[in-house]
């Protein structure tokens, strides 16, 4: 009787390998597949031990490689064939990284599933930008927001970013246009500050900040691509040379 392999949803982190958790990192080495996201960097990647098979899910706005049901019956068919599956995703897979429904799937096709924590892209991007998330002075609720979903323009945000909060969007590039316009309608000052960095703890990131009003210009004439966060609050200025890049790029 062949026994059930074990489903382990891994968050990979912001992109340093550095950032993982030992926990995945340990299993990296022994795990049997790998099925990861297509933003996980090749260093973190490298970890697997040689003879794991690594499988490429990677989605986009336009493409998906697999539908997310498939890749939900990916993880359960191998299992119960007997091989230790790790479901590699970029951040923590319980924030935005569908690691809910994916449990869910396991558990319902009788797969032993675990979690394994990682440093979700807002902690990770703002550590590597120095920007304090909360700060005693500047801001004390922050507010995790995906800035491309089904219903955008429906949802009600207002109330999470202004004096005193900090709101983090993930997924924001596209969707750059509606964001800022959708905040501002919703009250949120045209002026407030904000940082958009690109590419988190890795070689190639890059910090730009502006207001809320030049933020589609300022995306659109960057040509910034994913990953890429959006932090939004007057955190983003708590230093003298983040104040006068905000002044620059908001009046550009």
């Amino acid at each position: 009787m062949t026994t059930v392999g074990t489903v382990y949803l891994v968050g990979a982190g912001p992109g340093d390998p550095d950032l993982m958790t030992v926990r995945a990192a340990r299993l990296l080495e022994r795990a049997d597949l790998v099925v990861h996201d297509g933003l996980v960097d090749p260093a973190v990647l490298a970890l697997a031990r040689p003879e794991a098979e690594l499988v490429s899910v990677a989605k986009s706005r336009v493409r998906h490689t697999l539908p997310q049901e498939e890749i939900n019956a990916l993880l359960v068919r191998e299992a119960l064939d007997g091989r230790d599956v790790i479901r590699l995703k970029g951040g923590d897979p319980f924030v935005f990284g569908r690691g809910g429904e994916e449990a869910e799937a396991c558990r319902a096709g009788g797969v032993p599933v675990e979690i394994v924590p990682g440093v979700t892209s807002a902690l990770g991007a703002a550590a590597a930008a120095q920007i304090p998330l909360t700060h005693r002075d500047s801001a004390s609720i922050v507010s995790f927001v995906a800035g491309q979903c089904k219903g955008l323009a429906d949802q009600n945000w207002a109330g999470l970013a202004g004096p005193g909060r900090t709101l983090a969007i993930y997924m924001g590039v596209k969707t750059a246009p509606m964001i800022a316009e959708k905040l501002i309608a919703e009250g949120l000052s045209p002026n407030m500050p904000l940082a958009v960095i690109e590419n988190a703890a890795r070689a190639n990131m890059r910090v730009l900040r502006s207001a809320l009003a030049a933020l589609p210009g300022l995306v659109e004439t960057q040509r910034v691509k994913s990953p890429a966060l959006i932090i939004i609050g007057e955190v983003t200025t708590r230093d003298d040379a983040a104040l006068a890049q905000f002044a620059l790029e908001a009046h550009a």
